[in-house]
């Protein structure tokens, strides 16, 4: 009996197909993402495409959750770790990545979010003592590498400094979301459903009380031009993807769950092409396949 603990122990929750594939869903979703929000932007200003986005998925995953006979959080601690996970993940890090994208080439901005596994795998060493073994490491040396084949195309003119520094905090602060749901014992015990539901929500009141100081509403213009976008910006993009990423995260270790931003930069670059007629180069291929084996390797990394 003693012998089969130790077995079992050592193979607990180990990476399924399901969670594997969610990762890809969410990546898939997110990889679409840069070219639409890129779109948007040229109906309205960054903060304020944060915050209408925001408003957008909020409502949609309210009623989803009360369809299915959610309730929401009814604890204290409940609500300070909502809180934690909306501030970093949904306000912060959705905040900086439109006013990257608004700076970057689509592929550039998606490339940089292939960093946030880095700053989640050292984040999570620090808060939640997760040691990915041999394979973890090389997973994720081989997904940044991918990652820079993708970018190397991507990195001319229309790119900017500030841009690349907003991308960097939008990652760093989606990587430390990441790892307080792991982290934050109140989190879990709410739905990935309801947390993230409530997350948005409470990203969609700070980001209109900030619009009104940073940029306003002036340059908005509610065309068609900007509602279809917004509706993919707000409900697959973000209500969709985050409880994704949420699920993952219940089913995965922190860094493994992160794998979902090596994939994104595969996706924009394919989304790129598809929409916008951006051609495949070898270098681009090549960083491709070395991005999906980097998320490979990682997902099989039982420790």
């Amino acid at each position: 009996m003693t012998n089969s603990l130790k077995v079992n122990s050592k193979t607990a929750n180990p990476p399924d197909l399901i969670t594997i594939g969610l990762v890809v869903l969410t990546a898939f979703l997110i990889g679409l993402n840069y070219t639409v929000m890129k779109s948007a932007l040229d109906h309205t200003s960054p903060l304020a495409l944060a915050a209408l986005r925001a408003t957008v998925g909020a409502p949609f995953l309210l009623l989803v959750a009360f369809a299915r006979g959610e309730r929401l959080p009814n604890t204290r601690q409940q609500w300070l770790a909502v809180w934690w996970i909306s501030l970093s993940i949904t306000t912060v890090s959705s905040a900086f990545l439109v006013l990257a994208i608004e700076r970057l080439s689509p592929g550039l901005a998606a490339m940089l979010s292939a960093t946030m596994p880095l700053f989640t795998a050292i984040i999570a060493v620090a808060l939640l003592a997760e040691r990915p073994g041999l394979r973890g490491y090389s997973g994720l040396l081989i997904g940044l590498l991918g990652a820079v084949f993708l970018a190397i195309p991507a990195l001319g003119a229309g790119n900017t400094a500030l841009g690349i520094l907003f991308s960097l905090i939008s990652g760093i602060s989606w990587a430390l979301g990441a790892v307080l749901n792991k982290r934050l014992p109140a989190a879990l015990e709410i739905s990935p459903l309801m947390l993230v539901t409530c997350q948005i929500l409470i990203s969609a009141c700070c980001l209109h009380a900030i619009v009104p100081f940073v940029g306003g509403w002036s340059d908005t213009d509610f065309s068609l031009g900007l509602l279809i976008p917004l509706l993919y910006a707000g409900i697959p993009s973000l209500a969709i993807t985050f409880v994704l990423f949420a699920t993952v995260l219940r089913r995965a270790p922190a860094i493994q769950g992160a794998a979902v931003a090596y994939l994104t930069p595969f996706f924009g670059v394919l989304f790129g092409w598809i929409l916008v007629g951006d051609r495949f180069s070898v270098l681009e291929l090549c960083g491709g396949l070395l991005v999906i084996g980097g998320v490979a390797v990682l997902s099989t990394d039982s420790r």
